[in-house]
């Protein structure tokens, strides 16, 4: 038996996701940083949505809470200021985070609340058919974008940096290691962190764009990923299809309970703390 077993609720596998999904590689990372972590099973509440990404907290032996499609952070927030002392974790795919739910992302991260997001980028709607997301990019393939996506990808870094989150990663499913530990840091901050896990979906993403072997799609992530240090190196000709991997932003600021604490307490008491 693995001492990480007790982390899991075994009874729930073997586990919903495709062949050569690499959800579950994500899942792992997270599984070792919080064994790390020593997370309170008791105090710890995982909250997703719908997706595939939505699923991952079903494996996961803490109280955790399954929302609406784009919701998970809307009911995140209210766990949250009801009970500030938990530690909060929300599961959620491209779709789910920057589509349906990117309204509340964008104001999880401007309140900077204290809680962290996972977020899974495979560039497509999984579970429902193959849409395209607004992590697409351009000329890929989808259900929805049969001859071709038109319209530019988000950069869910970007957006959430400058909507005022303090702390932004993001990682991917070759870098194992590396993921494990941005997902330790971003539990850690305090304030609203997210880490952005760059994972692949052979089933609905590489068959619609002829790169249905698990094995080419990681190698074409290692490949599309770089760390800063490597992008000092590169022109901006050669950055043009790379994507920065590592800790983007790590910084402080009022976070959003303490400060809904203070006008609590000048409500109450007359003065602010």
């Amino acid at each position: 038996m693995s001492k990480l077993d007790k982390y899991l609720r075994l009874d729930q596998f073997p586990h919903f996701a495709c062949s050569g999904c690499g959800h579950g590689i994500a899942l792992a990372s997270m599984v070792r940083a919080i064994d790390k972590l020593e997370l309170d099973q008791n105090t710890t509440i995982m909250v997703c949505a719908i997706g595939c990404a939505g699923r991952l907290p079903v494996y996961l032996n803490f109280p955790s809470i399954r929302t609406a499609h784009g919701r998970a952070l809307t009911i995140a927030t209210g766990i949250k200021l009801a009970n500030p002392k938990l530690k909060v974790i929300v599961f959620m795919g491209d779709g789910d985070a920057a589509a349906i739910g990117g309204n509340h992302l964008i104001h999880a991260a401007r309140r900077n609340i204290d809680m962290t997001a996972i977020i899974a980028i495979n560039e497509i709607y999984g579970m429902t058919g193959g849409q395209y997301a607004p992590t697409t990019k351009s000329g890929h393939f989808a259900s929805t974008a049969p001859f071709g996506m038109i319209e530019p990808q988000m950069d869910i870094c970007k957006l959430v940096e400058a909507a005022g989150a303090t702390f932004v990663a993001r990682g991917d499913i070759y870098h194992v290691v590396e993921l494990e530990k941005l997902m330790l840091k971003a539990i850690s901050h305090k304030g609203f962190s997210v880490v952005e896990a760059l994972t692949n979906c052979p089933t609905q993403f590489g068959r619609r764009n002829k790169n249905s072997r698990p094995s080419e799609m990681i190698k074409n992530i290692k490949e599309m990923t770089i760390t800063k240090k490597q992008a000092e190196q590169l022109s901006k000709e050669e950055l043009e299809h790379k994507l920065l991997r590592g800790i983007l932003i790590d910084k402080e600021r009022p976070e959003y309970i303490e400060e809904y604490d203070r006008i609590t307490n000048f409500q109450e008491e007359g003065s602010l703390k």
